[in-house]
C-alpha cells in the first residue's frame, strides 16, 4: 500500500490509480479518451479525475449528491493559474 493508500502506476498512455485501506480496495483505470487528450501522459489521471468530478458535481441528480455526501466527498473546481493571472 502507498503512503496514503493511494498509488498511481503506469508510465504512458494510461494510468492505474490504486485505492486501498483496511476496509476498501479498488482500482481506477484512466485511459485516453475524448475529454482528456489535451493533457500530458504524466498528469492524465489528474486531468481525468478532476474533470470527471467537476462534471459529476454539476449534474442535477439528488442520487449523486446523496452518494457523495454519504461518502464524505465534496468537489470544488478552482480557477486555473492561467485564469487568475489574466485577471491580475
Amino acid at each position: 500500500m502507498g503512503d496514503f493508500g493511494l498509488t498511481v502506476k503506469g508510465e504512458s498512455g494510461s494510468k492505474r490509480v490504486e485505492l486501498e485501506c483496511e476496509h476498501q480496495n479498488g482500482l481506477v483505470y484512466v485511459v485516453r479518451a475524448d475529454r482528456n487528450w489535451v493533457c500530458s501522459d504524466e498528469l492524465l489521471h489528474v486531468h481525468s479525475l478532476a474533470g470527471f468530478f467537476k462534471e459529476l458535481s454539476e449534474l442535477d441528480d439528488e442520487r449523486i449528491t446523496q452518494a457523495m455526501q454519504d461518502w464524505g466527498l465534496y468537489y470544488r473546481a478552482r480557477p486555473l493559474d492561467s485564469e487568475t493571472e489574466s485577471l491580475a
